[in-house]
């Protein structure tokens, strides 16, 4: 299946880019700053340790993913190996999907590497949680940065944009919070940051509710709540993709 062997290639292309290295080097880095953040913490130097950990372990995912998804794509486009593939008989979705699929499971492998050493602070129920949680938030920035890279066909633009989404989806909760807050001031100015908050919001993924440190550090996440987020990824994920394969069919490649 062409779309299955294109995603094989993409973990491959991974694997040999050193990205196995980074994911170690984040690892190593996320250590060594919650070992000295528990080193200066007067109290709950254990669950301080874990926050650091567990917050910089799921940037890194973010940042790995954005980064990989994004110099790949931009490659194959520089080195007209984009063309070459179209010129096969392989349909252009077989080809988008597929990258796509190795893109994905390139996050979940990197969501995998990175819960296993929170099995030393938390339960693996927990942790099990959060890993799930942090391979759909990975999945979903691999769909933004991929549409973002083939759109704007430069590093920078297609970088920026994607961390800006990103930023953006996980703290638009807080931006409505204050927008909405007992201080705002009710004046029309005020009004209609509120309603652009809230406009901004609907069409948001809500990643503030997703891969979250206090899961491992209190308790796991209502059934509920937790499915509803993993199911609104599951759908920005989608769009996503038909957004990019609207894009990819409209090109002239």
């Amino acid at each position: 299946m062409p779309a299955a062997i294109l995603a094989r290639s993409v973990v491959l292309e991974a694997r040999r880019g050193g990205l196995p290295w980074l994911v170690l080097g984040a690892l190593a880095v996320a250590l060594a700053l919650a070992a000295f953040v528990s080193q200066v913490a007067l109290t709950e130097s254990l669950a301080l340790q874990l926050a650091v950990f567990a917050a910089v372990l799921r940037a890194s995912a973010v940042f790995l993913i954005t980064a990989q998804v994004t110099a790949s794509a931009l490659r194959e486009i520089e080195d007209k190996g984009l063309e070459l593939m179209l010129s096969l008989p392989i349909s252009r979705a077989a080809h988008y999907l597929g990258r796509l699929a190795g893109f994905t499971a390139c996050g979940a492998l990197i969501a995998l590497v990175f819960a296993a050493p929170l099995l030393f602070w938390a339960p693996p129920a927990a942790v099990a949680l959060w890993g799930v949680s942090l391979a759909f938030e990975s999945a979903l920035i691999a769909a933004a940065a991929l549409f973002f890279a083939m759109t704007l066909a430069q590093f920078v633009p297609a970088l920026a944009a994607t961390v800006g989404l990103y930023l953006l989806a996980r703290s638009i909760g807080a931006i409505q919070a204050i927008a909405d807050g007992a201080f705002a001031e009710a004046s029309p100015a005020s009004r209609f940051a509120q309603h652009a908050a809230d406009a901004i919001a609907l069409v948001m993924p809500n990643l503030d509710e997703m891969t979250r440190t206090a899961w491992l550090l209190y308790e796991a996440p209502p059934a509920g709540a937790y499915a509803a987020a993993l199911t609104g990824a599951a759908i920005y994920i989608v769009l996503l993709s038909a957004a990019g394969l609207f894009d990819f069919y409209r090109r002239s490649v």
